[in-house]
Protein backbone atom coordinates (compact mmCIF):
# COMPACT_ATOMS: atom_id res chain seq x y z
CA UNK A 1 0.00 0.00 0.00
CA UNK A 2 1.50 3.25 -1.06
CA UNK A 3 2.11 5.84 2.09
CA UNK A 4 0.92 9.58 1.41
CA UNK A 5 3.18 12.17 2.37
CA UNK A 6 2.50 14.01 4.99
CA UNK A 7 1.22 17.38 4.72
CA UNK A 8 2.83 20.34 6.00
CA UNK A 9 1.90 21.29 9.55
CA UNK A 10 -0.42 23.49 9.94
CA UNK A 11 -1.02 26.05 13.14
CA UNK A 12 -4.55 24.50 15.33
CA UNK A 13 -7.36 26.53 13.62
CA UNK A 14 -6.42 26.67 10.11
CA UNK A 15 -8.44 24.83 8.01
CA UNK A 16 -7.18 23.77 4.54
CA UNK A 17 -9.96 25.56 2.47
CA UNK A 18 -8.42 28.84 3.40
CA UNK A 19 -5.62 30.86 2.34
CA UNK A 20 -2.15 30.44 2.44
CA UNK A 21 -2.69 33.95 4.54
CA UNK A 22 -5.33 32.93 6.41
CA UNK A 23 -4.63 34.57 10.27
CA UNK A 24 -4.16 32.12 12.81
CA UNK A 25 -5.98 33.83 15.31
CA UNK A 26 -8.99 34.45 13.45
CA UNK A 27 -11.69 33.42 15.56
CA UNK A 28 -10.15 35.48 18.04
CA UNK A 29 -10.39 38.66 15.98
CA UNK A 30 -13.66 38.03 14.43
CA UNK A 31 -15.31 37.24 18.03
CA UNK A 32 -13.84 40.43 19.07
CA UNK A 33 -11.82 39.29 21.70
CA UNK A 34 -8.27 40.79 19.63
CA UNK A 35 -7.28 43.18 17.51
CA UNK A 36 -4.03 43.47 14.88
CA UNK A 37 -2.13 45.67 13.49
CA UNK A 38 -1.59 42.81 10.37
CA UNK A 39 -4.90 41.66 10.28
CA UNK A 40 -6.86 42.41 6.50
CA UNK A 41 -10.57 41.48 6.45
CA UNK A 42 -11.61 39.80 2.59
CA UNK A 43 -15.51 39.41 2.08
CA UNK A 44 -16.27 35.80 0.11
CA UNK A 45 -19.69 35.64 -0.55
CA UNK A 46 -21.00 35.38 2.84
CA UNK A 47 -18.45 34.28 4.77
CA UNK A 48 -15.41 36.87 6.09
CA UNK A 49 -11.70 35.88 6.17
CA UNK A 50 -9.21 37.18 8.05
CA UNK A 51 -5.66 37.41 6.39
CA UNK A 52 -2.12 37.98 7.39
CA UNK A 53 -0.38 40.95 5.70
CA UNK A 54 3.05 40.14 7.09
CA UNK A 55 4.31 36.08 6.47
CA UNK A 56 6.97 36.80 9.47
CA UNK A 57 3.87 38.04 11.70
CA UNK A 58 1.89 34.53 10.51
CA UNK A 59 4.90 32.60 11.58
CA UNK A 60 5.18 33.97 14.64
CA UNK A 61 1.10 33.51 15.49
CA UNK A 62 1.34 29.98 14.13
CA UNK A 63 4.20 29.12 16.71
CA UNK A 64 2.80 30.99 19.67
CA UNK A 65 -0.99 28.86 18.49
CA UNK A 66 1.42 25.32 18.60
CA UNK A 67 2.63 25.99 22.18
CA UNK A 68 -0.67 27.31 23.77
CA UNK A 69 -2.19 23.87 21.96
CA UNK A 70 0.73 21.68 23.02
CA UNK A 71 0.80 23.14 26.71
CA UNK A 72 -2.94 23.25 26.98
CA UNK A 73 -3.60 20.11 25.65
CA UNK A 74 -4.59 18.47 29.07
CA UNK A 75 -6.38 21.26 30.69
CA UNK A 76 -8.87 21.66 27.81
CA UNK A 77 -8.83 18.50 26.44
CA UNK A 78 -7.68 19.00 23.59
CA UNK A 79 -7.01 16.17 20.67
CA UNK A 80 -3.25 15.50 19.55
CA UNK A 81 -1.68 18.19 17.26
CA UNK A 82 -2.69 17.53 13.54
CA UNK A 83 -6.52 16.62 14.18
CA UNK A 84 -9.05 18.86 13.89
CA UNK A 85 -10.90 20.89 17.01
CA UNK A 86 -14.41 21.37 17.14
CA UNK A 87 -15.14 25.33 16.85
CA UNK A 88 -15.54 25.63 21.00
CA UNK A 89 -12.13 24.32 21.42
CA UNK A 90 -10.63 26.19 19.09
CA UNK A 91 -12.59 29.22 20.39
CA UNK A 92 -11.32 28.51 24.00
CA UNK A 93 -7.16 28.15 22.74
CA UNK A 94 -7.79 31.62 20.71
CA UNK A 95 -9.83 34.29 23.18
CA UNK A 96 -8.39 32.09 26.07
CA UNK A 97 -5.06 31.87 24.93
CA UNK A 98 -4.74 35.58 23.81
CA UNK A 99 -6.46 36.73 27.20
CA UNK A 100 -4.29 34.81 28.89
CA UNK A 101 -1.30 36.42 27.39
CA UNK A 102 -2.80 40.11 27.61
CA UNK A 103 -2.74 39.39 31.36
CA UNK A 104 0.62 38.00 31.59
CA UNK A 105 2.25 40.52 29.71
CA UNK A 106 0.15 43.65 31.82
CA UNK A 107 -1.05 45.01 28.38
CA UNK A 108 -3.66 47.26 28.27
CA UNK A 109 -4.24 46.68 24.67
CA UNK A 110 -5.18 43.15 22.65
CA UNK A 111 -2.86 43.51 19.86
CA UNK A 112 -1.93 40.17 18.78
CA UNK A 113 1.28 41.18 16.56
CA UNK A 114 2.29 43.85 19.35
CA UNK A 115 1.94 41.16 22.36
CA UNK A 116 3.50 38.29 20.04
CA UNK A 117 6.60 40.73 19.81
CA UNK A 118 6.24 42.14 23.36
CA UNK A 119 6.46 38.31 24.81
CA UNK A 120 9.61 37.39 22.06
CA UNK A 121 11.12 40.59 23.68
CA UNK A 122 10.72 40.14 27.09
CA UNK A 123 11.26 36.59 27.73
CA UNK A 124 13.72 35.76 24.83
CA UNK A 125 11.47 33.12 23.09
CA UNK A 126 7.99 32.32 23.03
CA UNK A 127 9.01 28.73 24.67
CA UNK A 128 10.29 31.08 27.69
CA UNK A 129 6.90 32.29 28.18
CA UNK A 130 5.55 30.98 32.08
CA UNK A 131 3.12 28.75 30.80
CA UNK A 132 1.93 27.43 34.11
CA UNK A 133 0.17 30.98 34.73
CA UNK A 134 -0.92 31.41 30.84
CA UNK A 135 -2.43 27.72 30.62
CA UNK A 136 -4.44 28.70 33.98
CA UNK A 137 -5.55 31.50 32.64
CA UNK A 138 -6.68 29.93 29.38
CA UNK A 139 -8.42 27.34 31.19
CA UNK A 140 -10.59 29.57 32.99
CA UNK A 141 -11.55 32.22 30.19
CA UNK A 142 -15.27 31.59 29.26
CA UNK A 143 -16.98 32.87 26.44
CA UNK A 144 -19.40 35.49 27.19
CA UNK A 145 -23.29 34.69 27.73
CA UNK A 146 -25.24 34.86 24.81
CA UNK A 147 -28.08 37.08 24.66
CA UNK A 148 -27.73 38.61 28.45
CA UNK A 149 -28.94 42.49 28.34
CA UNK A 150 -30.52 42.48 24.92
CA UNK A 151 -34.21 43.63 25.33
CA UNK A 152 -36.59 40.24 25.06
CA UNK A 153 -33.81 38.03 25.97
CA UNK A 154 -34.85 37.33 29.50
CA UNK A 155 -37.70 34.54 30.61
CA UNK A 156 -40.87 35.83 29.53
CA UNK A 157 -42.80 36.97 32.94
Amino acid sequence: MDEVPAAEPQPPGVLCCDSDRACVFAKALLARTAVCERAERRAVAERVLVECASPVARTNCGTLAALMHERARFALRLPPAGRPLIHMQALRLQCGGLVALQQVLGSSEADVHRMVGSAQERHGSLTELPWDTLVAALAAWQPPRRGRGRPGSGPAA
